[in-house]
């Protein structure tokens, strides 16, 4: 079991840098695939960037690719999500989630942190 909490959430305005957080509890997470999910005012959730358990491999979605960067501390059980030159289409509630490897589904949530951008 993992339970996720997001963090860094906030308003920034176009151009701005965010990072977003998400603290891991479990001792299992290590050893998890994890990424990042938004959700923007009436459209559906999609993905943003996923991350290995090891953090050599990273995929992204191809509007944040060269903007945004996914890492992981595991010594800190934490996700990080480095967001530059923002857009006001970034605006979105931001989710990260796990799974374990094998799985093709994400099975763990967070609750989600706002970003908005402004322009």
């Amino acid at each position: 079991q993992v339970q996720l909490v997001e963090s860094g959430g906030g308003l920034v305005q176009a151009g701005d840098s965010l990072r977003v957080s998400c603290a891991a509890s479990g001792r299992t997470f290590s050893s998890y695939r994890a990424g990042w999910f938004r959700q923007a005012p009436g459209k559906g959730r999609e993905f943003v960037a996923s991350i290995s358990w090891s953090g050599d491999n990273t995929y992204y979605e191809d509007s944040v690719k060269g903007r945004f960067t996914i890492s992981r501390d595991n010594a800190k059980n934490t996700l990080y999500l480095q967001m530059n030159s923002l857009k006001p289409e970034d605006t979105a509630i931001y989710y990260c989630a796990a799974t374990a490897m094998h799985r093709k589904t994400y099975d763990y949530w967070g609750q989600g942190t706002q970003v908005t951008v402004s322009s």
